[in-house]
């Protein structure tokens, strides 16, 4: 096609202003104007500036040449000669034509013949640049009210080409024997249209059309995902998206495979000022489940969160997290998800005041669970009163909370509890802080079914009340000192606390669902794990049903280094009670008189690296028992995230089993726009990998294209280990920025949410 080559020059034609006007002679018989003329009568208003302009007052046509700028009504006109008359309302341009449109679009050609204020016109050896990428050429193009531009034997391309020397054939484009521009609904409509890869065929079309590249919302099918994987055989993932508003849009995904059936996803997504929501919904047919994989399964799941403001004051919302099976989530690459979590709330904020009502629900997916045995929180009513003035020169709060849990099988209880709490700071001269603190609580219990699941010794339903006052003090005594080698600034911040409270706190008939976990009926033990971020926390049990009880204390400091461009903070610290508290189980660290030394490092130097080191060390003994690292460092395209956890062995008794684990994931940015990825997942106790992946994408403004491959060495339920292997690729028509990232499969890649 002709289109071809004319892309070949034309999308890189350039304009320059004009040179600076000069007078020309008058050498001919009618008058010769000055380089600045304002020509026309009424509303339509003409501004013509060249190196020479003629007027014939027998024709009233104009004649400029040289540097030739006009512009008529917000349209721009650029070339080497150009022809006005004014009586037809005609412009003929010849030479170097440039039209620049109110819209921003600009036009080239080497000859345009206009009328009617420029808006109509002919012109030949076309092209135009559309927004900031697009680019249109044709060997002849016919504009229509200003709005449409109809091009013959065209090529359009949003890939940018006059910036890399040497090459002059787009990554992808669509030529076409009739192209129209229609630049009031912003789109491209093509007849007999050949898409091109490097210049090369590859489909065609007798009717095509897609949003010009200004439009970042517009609906119409994705690019679709292409792949194999063992628990669904070979599949193809066709999207298909809906843009309502800026605000506003939904994704409807078909999933055809020739061994897990077919899938229907849809997702609908909002935004609000104040808030937004997203809820997606699946559907699929499995004809080969089951063990002997011949049985036909119908599958669903839920999943999406929301805020949704009411008013100023008012706002609800929701988190939902269900399937109909419990391997379904994994089978089609949904979710890696194996509990569950849905809650529904509606809350009110009024100053520092809060009240709100939630319920919550749990749906266990591991071979281990019994949902029967999972808790149903509804409802879980909570007031919270913070005056905006100081009572008595200190801080009150007043916090009121009621709870009522049910299960199919097992122990059913409800809660109400108050707590009122006053707190006031003293600032000494020297800089030391002494803040006084004193807490009320009282709780009422109503239990029921508590021997469902066996004899417990306690009656199967009766009322049980607490009260469990406390007092504490808390010192802080911050030094500053100018920076040292390199630091702006050094903190060091030695803290002590002590608190009292009576021993007997905790009778032995109240429940204990703390956290909604799922622990034995009348399970003394709370799931708490002593470290860094509560430490000094005066009430580490707030809102929970055990409370911690009897005199203790805790030591510590902090210290804070402060650099031009980021920081470095380590915290130490242990804590000291009289007696142990039975409360605290062999793995809280904390479940004798003296607690287990925590600490912590975090190193803060964005956006470049950042890492943190969580450190738990039996203080008997001096063993490490639990050891949590990270790291993440980005350094221009590329980026490392690494993390490392090892638990202690007893945790085997919570379900959590005995853990040391690394995890890394790379990103690297290869030569031009190559991208390659790396991740991996390993279990160091057993010595052997979890899941690894690996991918090689390229990604410009232009196009995208990736391959995946992940590898899963666990058995989940019925699912046996499976390898899969996606292709995905992208045309890009919108002018959206390069993300890197954004050419791997989401699930592939963790920083993505699902």
């Amino acid at each position: 096609m002709r289109a071809a080559g004319v892309l070949a020059f034309a999308v890189c034609i350039a304009w320059s202003p004009g040179a600076g006007a000069q007078t020309s002679e008058n050498t001919h018989s009618n008058p010769a104007y000055s380089s600045r003329a304002l020509l026309g009568k009424g509303n339509r208003q003409l501004l013509l500036k060249a190196d020479h302009v003629d007027y014939d007052l027998n024709t009233s046509v104009a004649t400029a040449a040289g540097n030739v700028e006009l512009d008529y009504n917000g349209r721009i006109l650029k070339a080497d000669r150009v022809v006005y008359d004014k009586n037809k309302d005609t412009v003929t341009a010849i030479g170097n034509v440039v039209m620049m449109e109110p819209n921003g679009d600009v036009l080239f050609a080497e000859r345009a013949q206009l009328t009617d204020q420029m808006k109509n016109g002919a012109l030949q050896s076309f092209a135009a640049l559309i927004g900031q990428n697009g680019r249109l050429v044709g060997s002849a193009a016919t504009r229509v009210g200003g709005v449409r531009t109809v091009a013959a034997h065209a090529a359009y391309t949003p890939c940018k080409i006059c910036n890399k020397p040497g090459e002059r054939t787009p990554e992808w484009q669509v030529t076409a024997t009739n192209v129209m521009y229609d630049e009031v609904h912003h789109r491209i409509y093509y007849r007999d249209a050949v898409l091109r890869l490097m210049g090369v065929p590859v489909f065609y079309t007798p009717f095509f059309s897609h949003p010009d590249p200004t439009i970042r919302h517009e609906s119409g099918l994705l690019t679709p995902d292409i792949g194999n994987k063992q628990t669904l055989g070979s599949f193809i993932k066709i999207p298909y998206y809906v843009a309502f508003s800026d605000s506003q849009d939904a994704t409807v995904q078909g999933l055809f495979s020739t061994f897990g059936g077919e899938q229907l996803m849809a997702e609908y997504r909002q935004r609000w000022e104040h808030g937004g929501m997203w809820l997606q919904a699946s559907v699929a047919d499995d004809p080969h489940a089951g063990a002997t994989e011949n049985l036909s399964q119908v599958y669903a799941s839920l999943f999406g969160s929301g805020d949704i403001p009411i008013s100023e004051t008012w706002h609800f919302g929701y988190t939902a997290q269900l399937t109909s099976y419990a391997s379904y989530l994994q089978r089609y690459s949904i979710s890696n998800l194996d509990r569950l979590n849905n809650d529904l709330f509606v809350e009110a904020e009024s100053g520092r005041s809060r009240f709100a009502i939630t319920g919550y629900f749990f749906q266990g997916l591991r071979t281990t669970d019994d949902n029967n045995l999972f808790p149903v929180a509804l409802p879980l009513v909570e007031y919270n009163y913070v005056p905006r003035t100081a009572i008595f020169g200190g801080d009150f709060r007043f916090d009121l909370t009621t709870l009522a849990i049910s299960r199919r099988i097992g122990e059913d209880d409800q809660r109400l509890t108050g707590n009122m709490q006053w707190q006031v700071p003293f600032v000494f001269d020297d800089g030391q802080l002494l803040t006084f603190q004193t807490d009320v609580r009282g709780d009422i219990y109503h239990t029921s079914n508590v021997n469902a699941l066996g004899d417990t010794g306690f009656a199967d339903s009766q009322f049980i009340t607490r009260g469990a006052p406390s007092t504490a003090l808390d010192w802080r005594w911050p030094f500053v000192s100018p920076g040292i080698w390199g630091m702006t600034g050094f903190v060091v911040e030695p803290i002590a606390q002590a608190i009292w409270a009576p021993y007997g706190d905790n009778p032995a008939a109240i429940p204990n669902e703390t956290g909604f976990n799922i622990l034995p009926t009348g399970s003394a033990f709370s799931v708490f794990q002593l470290n860094t971020t509560n430490i000094f926390d005066l009430d580490r049990f707030s809102y929970q049903d055990l409370v911690e009880s009897g005199p203790n204390a805790n030591v510590g400091v902090r210290t804070q280094a402060l650099f031009p461009t980021g920081s470095v903070d380590f915290t130490l610290g242990q804590a000291y009670r009289l007696k142990p508290d039975p409360i605290f189980s062999p793995l809280s660290g904390y479940d004798g008189k003296t607690s287990d030394v925590v600490s912590s490092v975090v190193v803060n130097f964005p956006p470049n690296i950042s890492l943190s080191d969580r450190i738990d060390v039996d203080s008997s003994d001096g063993s490490l028992e639990r050891n949590e690292a990270s790291v993440n460092a980005a350094y221009g395209r590329s980026s490392l995230q690494v993390s490392y956890l090892k638990l202690p062995a007893e945790e085997v008794t919570l379900g959590l089993g005995s853990r040391e684990e690394v995890k890394a994931q790379l990103l690297v940015g290869l030569w031009g726009n190559w991208v390659a990825f790396a991740a991996g997942q390993r279990d160091l106790e057993a010595d052997q990998m979890i899941s690894d992946q690996l991918g090689l994408g390229y990604d410009d403004e232009c196009l995208g294209f990736s391959v995946s491959y992940e590898r899963n060495f666990t058995q989940f339920r019925e699912l046996l280990p499976s390898t899969s292997v996606i292709f995905r690729f992208t045309l890009k028509t919108t002018e959206v920025p390069v993300q890197r990232t954004g050419i791997f499969p989401q699930y592939l890649y963790a920083t993505t949410p699902l």
